[in-house]
């Protein structure tokens, strides 16, 4: 069992209104919750809080991290520039289940205009409470880092 207590959280306008639900519902679990924006609908650019979210898990200052845009894909390729971060672009839980399970993921990436809030709520359920399995896999993700 992991000892996730605190998620960072961000995303642009395409992913605001999965955030404030994805917000609530953590909270609700029992989770501390920093909340890196944006906190409107009103267009932005997503690195402006992709890079303070990856930095807050990538600094230990939260445990785990999620992003959210309209596909992942701009917000997944932002967190991963920073050195201490593996971002997971997840569509289903079986995927999110594999990012922590396989790859140590330590931020997952939903795409807000390609899954329902209901089906990101399980992804970020399952990715928080999935442990890293370690072994073969751990001797892949330590070749992941560039040196």
């Amino acid at each position: 069992m992991i000892q996730v207590q605190t998620i960072a959280i961000g995303g642009d306008h395409a992913g605001f209104e999965y955030k404030s639900a994805i917000i609530k519902y953590l909270e609700e679990l029992g989770y501390t919750v920093h909340n890196f924006g944006t906190d409107s609908s009103d267009s932005v650019d997503y690195p402006d809080f992709a890079h303070p979210t990856a930095s807050a898990v990538e600094n230990a200052t939260c445990d785990m991290g999620v992003l959210i845009c309209g596909s992942a894909n701009g917000v997944a390729i932002t967190a991963n520039k920073h050195q201490g971060i593996r971002a997971a672009i997840c569509w289903k839980p079986e995927i999110a289940a594999l990012a922590r399970q396989h790859n140590d993921a330590n931020v997952i990436c939903l795409p807000a205009r390609f899954t329902s809030i209901d089906e990101c709520k399980e992804m970020v359920r399952v990715f928080l409470t999935t442990a890293f399995e370690g072994g073969r896999h751990g001797t892949r993700v330590n070749k992941i880092a560039c040196l």
